[in-house]
């Protein structure tokens, strides 16, 4: 028994791991904005859409990755990504110029995808749907975490480096990620010759995915609400460090005290749904992250914040957070087994879209303000409660200690 619980552990590790390669990639540069809009002579709204670019990359990878997965089995298709991952990870850190990093982040995020499509699917795989919801809140514990150490070691290393280590340190990262892969995860899928690479049929199994309305009405709802943390994510280095004046190591420490919302709430979630079914603890936290998001959107407006009511605010909003991604994501994944990579895929997809036009729209309208950023925030949690709230089913099964009939 012992043995059998270490071995979970493991793969619930390993399974971290995968999942905070990209949460890594989009921090841990953040406090670097300004010291490499000056390296390569360019401002940091255009430095910006580095951060855009890779969520376009992770949107569209994991539509690639997700047949792959299903045909080919859980590993193979995610060292190939890997790999990728590292390659791009050194190309950004030999880079001199700016369009090349954005060209380069992209490519990056087409390796990462493969370790956040994987691990979403090898929850399915191996936990199974009535675990999935309380397994997806333990990730949150590692996701959650990377916000915390990646803007510190970003921090640390711009002080006694510079930027360039940065993308080192990910490509080392990755490569020792890679080799536990290798050589310790097990497979939890074999390969389906069943499943067909070809055009026409892929499509067809994404659109069986997608026509299920307990995945769409989830996947949106989940993805909305995720890109008021891209927006977020792309909003703050200007509003922090330009608008409020705080250095790189102060930006690192007001990241990490906001990301820890995030992480208290996705392990209080574990013991909420003892007691309460997904869905009502998704609605419930929308709710209260829609109505924080237009406090912070109003106050902005008028001009009547402060950095510690700015900060205050963003971590209740983020907080919400860690109780709306976790349940979003099993509902939306629990009628899947055949097709659980794609529909991980498609989810992931949707999620990552989602925050590539809200990082965008937030550079693009960028006015000096704080405004763009935390209207977007408020924009997106608004819409998210929409849809739940007009469109979700009530799932089979949505408690995840109850059994699916």
């Amino acid at each position: 028994m012992a043995s059998a619980k270490q071995h979970r552990f493991f793969i619930f590790v390993v399974l971290g791991l995968l999942s905070a390669i990209g949460p890594f990639s989009i921090d841990m540069y953040l406090p670097g904005f300004d010291a490499i809009a000056a390296s390569l002579h360019t401002s940091v709204a255009h430095i910006q859409l580095s951060l855009t670019s890779f969520f376009i990359g992770i949107a569209s990878g994991q539509i690639i990755y997700g047949p792959l997965l299903d045909r080919f089995g859980r590993k193979p298709p995610l060292v190939v990504g890997l790999a990728i991952y590292i390659a791009a990870s050194a190309g950004c850190a030999l880079t001199n110029a700016a369009d090349n990093l954005i060209l380069y982040r992209f490519v990056q995020a087409l390796g990462s995808c493969g370790g956040m499509v994987a691990s979403r699917a090898m929850v399915r795989d191996f936990f199974g749907p009535t675990e999935s919801a309380r397994i997806f809140s333990l990730l949150m514990l590692i996701i959650g975490i990377s916000p915390i150490l990646a803007p510190t070691v970003g921090s640390f290393v711009m002080a006694h480096w510079d930027w360039h280590g940065i993308f080192l340190i990910l490509a080392v990262m990755a490569t020792g990620i890679l080799l536990i892969v290798i050589f310790f995860l097990p497979e939890s899928k074999g390969s389906n010759p069943g499943i067909s690479l070809m055009p026409k049929p892929v499509v067809q199994s994404y659109w069986q995915v997608f026509r299920n309305r307990q995945f769409y009405s989830y996947a949106f709802a989940g993805g909305l609400a995720s890109s008021g943390l891209y927006a977020y994510l792309a909003g703050s280095p200007y509003v922090m460090m330009t608008l409020y004046g705080l250095d790189e190591k102060q930006y690192g420490l007001v990241f990490a005290l906001i990301a820890s919302a995030l992480i208290a709430a996705s392990q209080l979630n574990r013991y909420l749904l003892r007691t309460l079914r997904s869905e009502k603890v998704a609605k419930t936290a929308l709710l209260i992250q829609s109505s924080i998001g237009v406090a912070l959107a109003a106050l902005s407006v008028t001009g009547l914040i402060n950095l510690y009511v700015m900060v205050a605010l963003i971590f209740l909003f983020l907080g919400s957070q860690g109780f709306v991604f976790p349940n979003t994501s099993a509902l939306a994944l629990a009628p899947f087994s055949r097709l659980a990579g794609s529909a991980s895929a498609l989810l992931g997809s949707l999620q990552m879209g989602c925050g590539a036009v809200t990082s965008a729209l937030v550079s693009y309208l960028h006015n000096g303000t704080a405004v763009p950023m935390t209207g977007m925030m408020a924009g997106c949690a608004s819409l998210s409660l929409l849809i739940l709230l007009l469109g979700s089913p009530r799932p089979a099964g949505s408690h995840p200690g109850q059994s699916r009939r």
